[in-house]
Parts: C-alpha cells; structure tokens; sequence
C-alpha cells in the first residue's frame, strides 16, 4: 500500500507537475499545481467527493514529481505529458494526430493544401477544422471556385504542360504561364477573405470584376463569375450569423448519466466556419469545469499555427482560466480572452452550442443503450457471466496477395477504434485456415504475455473450419474463459439468414436466429466491421506495392527522394532516359547517389 504521509513529507509546496503510476509502472493520472504539497494531499483524505478518484487513489503505488518554474510551465508539461502518455484518469478528447489545417504558402504563385502539424515552408494557416472531412470539403469548394494550384514547388517547376488538375478546372496553371502573378494574385487575396470570413468584401471583388467583363463585352467571364458568386453565396446562407463581425470560439459542455459532450463551434466575421461535438469516456462522476479546462488546454495550447480567436467562449466557469488565457496569448502573440458569456450575441451562440451539445449528447446516450440491449440479448444467448468487450477476426486477400487479417474490438460503447488491429500474414497467404491460426496466436499469445485483460467473446468470420482453428489457438496458448464463436453468411449471402457456430465444451452448436433479434443485429455488425477494416487495409497494401519501381531497391532512395526523381523528370521513362548529370540537378541528390541510380537503372 502506497505511504501518502511519508511521501507528502517530502513534496515541496512549490509549482510542478505529479504523475501518478500503479504497481506495474503505468501512468494513471498526470497532473499539475500551484502548490504540490497542497494539491496532493487533497488526494487522501478520507471523504473524496468521486467514485473516479476514489479508485485513483486505490492503485496508486508511487507518484513522480516535477518541480517548475512557474505554474505557466507546469501547464504547459502537463498538456505535453498527458498527449505522449495517455493515462488513464485524465480525460483525453483527441487522438494524438495535431487538428487538421488549410495551409497557404508564401510563394510567387501560392499553394493551398490540406495539413497537419507544423510546415518546413513559410505560409499561413487557416483552422482548426474539426475534422478531416470538413477540410477536404472546404478545399474541394476552393478548388472549384478559385483554382489555385495544390501541387508542391519541385513539381511546380518541373512542369513543360498542365497536369489534370487543369483539365478538369481546379487549378489554372501558373506551372506553364497561362496566367500571370498579378492575376493570380488577386485570387488568392479572395481566397484569404472568404477563409477569414469575411465574404461580404471577397463577393464585391468578384461583383466588380463581372460588372468589368461585362462592360468589356467579355459576357463568357462574367457569366462564369456570376455564376462562382451563386455557388459562394449558397454556401454562406447555409451558415447561422447573429450580428457582428465576430471572431469566436465557443465551448459548451453538457454532462448526463456519466457522460460529457462539449460543443465545439469556430466564429468568424460572425458565421460559422465549423461546428463539431467532442465526448469523454464514462465516468462515475463528472466534474465538468475541469473536462473543460482539459479540453481547452489540450485543444489550444501548443497550436502554434492556429487561427486564434478573439475570445473563448464558455458556459461554465473554469479553474485557473486567467492562467490558460495568458497562456494562450503567448502562443498567440496577442491577447486572448476566456468567459462565460452573459449577454449579447455571444450569448445566441453560447445557445446554440448547448442546445447542440445537448441533442448530439442524448443522441450517443440513446446509442450506448442500444448497444447495452444487443450486450445483454448475446450475453442471454450464450449464457455468459460477463459481456462487456469482445473482438472480431476476418482476413482479405486477392490469390494470396497482401493477406491481411483484422481485429476489431467492440464494447458497451460500440466500436472501440483505438483497440482496432492490422496484421500483415507472413505464413500461408493463400491459405485462410492457417491464416487464421496466425493472426489468432500473436493477438492472444501477446496479450497473455502482457497480461492485459481478455475479451469475453472471440468472433470468427467464417464457419466450423475456422472455428475449429480458434479452438485450436486458445486450446495451445492454454487460455480459458473466452467464449469462441463463427458467424456465416447465409444463402446468397442475404443478412438475417446466417448462421451460428457456436463452441460449447468439445461440441459445436449450430444456431439460426431470426433476422430481428437484437443479438444477431450486433454480430453483423461487428462482423461487416472485421470485414471493411480488413478489406481497406488489403487494398492499401495492394495500391501501394502496384505502385512499386525499381527505385525502391536502389540504396539511398527513400519515399522522398524517389518522388523527387519521378516529379523532377514528370515520370519514369523521362528518368530512364536522363544522364547521370540530369539527375545530379535534382534537389537532394549528390553526385554519388547519382551515380548510384543511373548504374542501377543502366545495369551493365
């Protein structure tokens, strides 16, 4: 048992960051304070006021400490110890790819590309979006509308004719001349306006230049900017405005049955440039001013490139929220504010935010109970003690190639996406009895190994051959306590008609349910789960290894260096066909590795 009294001795009452770790050394919880001693001596007393804590406290076995400079710095650690190590107490709302951006770079004729994280090239970024999705969309609506080049420099000027990009109207070729800077120019400037919102001033730069076409007698132009204006503008009546030209961002956070959602919405020149809703783990209490200082913190804090707001927006009040703001104003170089909005058109907005994260809350609540249901019916069927998490296998090949086998976890919650598995076969590929039996034996011989926790169920896409193979696994790795099922497709393959193997003992139950039933319902599903996962990832596998050359065998010659070859020479017959000095011009390439690839690709 863990001896807080002799510990708190020791702590120091100045700034620092705690980390608290098990038995077995894993991180349960990072943390930081103003004042260690104080803040860790709240742990232990005898009445703390959550489940959650309480059971913290049970498996603490040491705590690490580390003393900072100023509570600044403390935060700062922390949010950057809580991103690499993921404990388990604290609430972590985003895996750990940075928010993706729009990026602009800073060139003659300026890329716009979809990012993440930081650039090597000078430029401006436009975001967060809340997904990746939503940026894609918004750089397809860009595309169509301004057509500004996405292809990086080495290609740029590689070019001797316009790529396809051009061919279908998405970019206008500054590559090979057929448009000026100055022109150019003037298109990325609307586009800037229309990514900071303000897209009143970007429609009269775009009214005058039709108005000017007109008047020129060029009523082709000023037909096709006409019509740029319409689809521009139905894209701005889809977006709420309450007044003001506003650059917000605003936070709701909502909490029901153990459950939180923060509603996420970013307000610029008073539109909505992005809405999306973010939810925590199940919890036994909630607090939910500190999942939203988490959510702040990690959202915000070391987004260097962010598109800052004004002001953050919150519905509840926040614990150390002047020291997050002076935080963020550093980061942001210029002052940054956080409060709870009181009235105003911030306060429409903080509505609508609620009102969001309420329906997307009762939304995943009314879910979860769904899955809860299909849990109990399949634990009823198969008459098990515990159904709480359970794992499904597929495999995907074509004749033996790129074999692939899934896992994909499913619990009370749904999917669990960050448990999900890939396993590249390295036995018989064409074989899917043995398959099986692989990737069956390192998921369980590890997870024994390790001894993490085994699921209650194993699914088997297949019949009683791959059944059979399960059995043998377990059987092998002496693991006991796992209920072993296949599900196979019924006549035609039609959903509803399948059927059961089910492991009982040494027997093998043979089982059809009716199409409704609910535990059949959560079977197809976690079934046709193993199989897009595993299918996606063969395909992956299979585009990649078809667009294999002979550079890939040529030492020296990584990923980045053999696209610089192919877009330096615009294919691979043009590289062929290049003297060893040619491709010695190539940016990255010295004279021996020209060499190298010039007697590689001229065998003697």
């Amino acid at each position: 048992m863990f001896d807080y009294k002799t510990f708190l001795n020791t702590v120091p009452t100045r700034p620092g960051v705690y980390c608290m770790k098990d038995a077995e050394g894993k991180v349960l919880y990072v943390g930081k304070a103003k004042d260690l001693k104080k803040r860790l001596s709240s742990y232990f007393h005898r009445d703390l006021p959550e489940i959650k804590t309480q059971r913290l406290v049970e498996k603490i076995f040491k705590i690490e400490l580390t003393v900072t400079a100023s509570e600044k710095e403390a935060l700062l650690l922390e949010t950057s110890l809580i991103k690499s190590l993921k404990p388990r107490y604290n609430v972590i709302f985003r895996d750990d790819k940075s928010y993706p951006y729009l990026f602009l770079s800073k060139h003659e004729y300026p890329r716009l590309i979809y990012c993440r994280g930081k650039q090597k090239e000078k430029g401006t970024f436009f975001g967060p979006y809340p997904s990746a999705l939503a940026v894609k969309e918004t750089l397809n609506l860009l595309q169509k509308n301004f057509q500004i080049r996405q292809c990086d420099d080495l290609f740029f000027k590689s070019r001797s004719r316009p790529c396809l990009q051009y061919q279908i109207k998405r970019c206008s070729a500054p590559c090979v001349g057929y448009i000026g800077p100055q022109p150019y120019n003037e298109e990325v400037k609307k586009l800037e306006l229309f990514l900071t919102g303000k897209n009143n001033e970007m429609i009269q730069k775009f009214v005058a230049e039709m108005v000017a076409a007109s008047n020129n007698l060029e009523f082709e132009k000023a037909a096709s900017i006409r019509d740029q204006i319409i689809s521009l503008r139905t894209v701005f009546d889809q977006q709420s405005i309450y007044g003001g030209a506003q650059n917000l961002d605003v936070c709701a956070i909502v909490g029901e049955h153990g459950q939180a959602c923060i509603h996420y919405l970013l307000i610029r020149e008073g539109r909505i440039l992005a809405s999306q809703s973010y939810f925590t783990k199940q919890f036994d209490n909630l607090n939910l001013s500190e999942i939203l200082r988490m959510f702040i913190v990690q959202g915000y804090i070391n987004q260097e490139n962010k598109n800052w707001p004004n002001e953050i927006i919150t519905n509840e009040t926040m614990e150390d929220v002047e020291l997050i703001a002076e935080t963020l104003t550093q980061f942001a170089k210029r002052t940054i504010r956080i409060s709870v909005a009181k009235r105003g058109d911030k306060v429409n907005w903080l509505k609508l935010a609620v009102e969001n994260a309420k329906t997307n809350l009762h939304r995943r609540l009314n879910q979860s109970n769904l899955y809860i249901k299909r849990f109990e019916s399949l634990k009823e069927l198969l008459s098990l003690e515990e159904c709480k998490r359970m794992e499904c296998f597929d495999i995907s090949h074509t004749q033996g190639v790129e074999t692939r086998a899934s896992c994909v976890v499913f619990n009370q919650d749904g999917p669990d996406k960050s448990a999900y598995r890939i396993y590249q076969i390295e036995s018989a590929t064409n074989d899917d009895y043995q398959s099986m039996v692989e990737v069956l034996t390192r998921r369980y011989l590890k997870l024994k190994e390790k001894n993490d926790s085994l699921p209650d169920l194993v699914i088997i896409d297949g019949g009683k051959g791959q059944l059979n193979c399960a059995r043998q696994v377990f059987a092998e790795c002496q693991i006991t306590g796992v209920k072993l099922l296949a599900i196979a497709k019924g006549e035609k393959r039609k959903p509803g008609l399948e059927t059961l193997f089910i492991l009982d003992g040494e027997e093998i139950a043979e089982v059809s349910l009716v199409p409704h039933h609910p535990a059949l319902h959560i079977l197809q599903q976690i079934r046709d789960e193993a199989h897009r996962f595993a299918i996606s990832k063969h395909r992956q596998a299979r585009a990649k290894k078809s667009q294999s050359s002979v550079l890939d065998d040529i030492p020296g010659i990584g990923e980045k260096r053999k696209l610089n070859l192919i877009q330096y020479f615009g294919g691979l017959q043009e590289l062929l066909a290049a003297s060893e000095e040619a491709i010695q011009r190539v940016p990255g390439m010295s004279a021996s590795l020209a060499a190298t690839v010039y007697q590689a690709l001229h065998p003697k």
